[in-house]
């Protein structure tokens, strides 16, 4: 197993800005390198102890499904080694967890595609029969799968806040017209191609969020993260059924305990993670990279 790490320090490079996550760094004028972390946030609050090889999986996940999709879209990955642009003695730092990419400028929207009815979705459809303005058929249950997947953008907020379930005219009202339908379109494409190739696999990607970003030609590129289980819902096949909330091969194991601790206002400071907590959430991160991409991490 790799030694953990929490906060990457790098001297060789500027450090433009850390996430929850990724700690993301100046390459000359055009080029950001990204470093994914062994943080872990869950209620959008960063946990204390870092989950082993998570950025390691992130990473491999990422630049797996960027290379299968690279015909739908445009990336920000720049093809360079993340090694070629640190010290040696900073290799061991970035080594299998960064990506050197394209410095873009973001759009001001998460492009959320739901293929199943979860999480804020299903919030939101309790509420009202709608999924960010999107109306669908009465009787659904928890979990169930949708008719045909939707476009559930949500905003982007600064400073670590939580993201907000916004309508399709609003995405127009905040990129316009074309490129939203653009983002739209290619949110579909990309859920659905990825959707068939896990399913024959074994999982379901019950949801997902992608990011995108600019260049200085206005040509849309995917950026930061895709299809990760950060980033995704995944689900085993083989035990889901509509009307339970099923597990995921994600940070499943940090939220159920978080949700037992007493008193915890889900505000940071987060309360301790056990070691046992720590492991499985591992394991499970591991164990989705082995069923998508088929590899051992590290390997190929």
């Amino acid at each position: 197993m790799s030694e953990c790490l929490y906060e990457s320090q790098l001297h060789s490079l500027p450090l433009l800005s850390r996430g929850k996550v990724r700690d993301n760094y100046v390459v000359g004028k055009d080029r950001l390198l990204m470093v994914t972390t062994d943080r872990l946030s869950a209620f959008d609050v960063v946990m204390n102890e870092p989950i082993p090889d998570k950025g390691r999986v992130l990473t491999q996940m990422a630049l797996f499904w960027f290379d299968l999709l690279a015909d739908v879209v445009p990336n920000h990955l720049t093809g360079d080694a993340p090694e070629s642009v640190v010290k040696p003695e900073e290799v061991g730092q970035v080594s299998g967890r960064s990506m050197l990419v394209k410095r873009l400028t973001p759009l001001p929207i998460e492009a959320v595609v739901r293929g199943y009815l979860i999480g804020s979705g299903w919030k939101d459809y309790q509420a009202n029969g709608k999924v960010c303005g999107i109306a669908l058929p009465a009787g659904l249950q928890l979990a169930q799968q949708l008719p045909e997947p939707i476009f559930t953008p949500a905003s982007k907020e600064q400073g670590g806040a939580h993201d907000e379930n916004i309508s399709f005219d609003e995405v127009v009202a905040r990129i316009g017209q074309p490129l939203a339908e653009q983002v739209r379109k290619v949110s579909l494409e990309l859920y659905a191609r990825a959707r068939d190739y896990a399913s024959q696999r074994g999982i379901i990607i019950a949801d997902t969020k992608f990011e995108f970003g600019l260049d200085a030609d206005g040509t849309l590129h995917l950026m930061d993260e895709v299809l990760t289980a950060d980033s995704s819902r995944f689900w085993p096949a083989d035990t889901y059924r509509p009307g339970i909330s099923p597990p995921s091969f994600d940070k499943q194991f940090v939220r159920d305990f978080l949700e037992t601790v007493p008193g915890w206002d889900k505000k940071a400071p987060a309360p301790t993670l056990p070691p046992e907590v720590v492991a499985q959430t591992a394991e499970k991160y591991r164990e989705a990279l082995r069923r998508i991409t088929g590899r051992e991490l590290g390997g190929g």
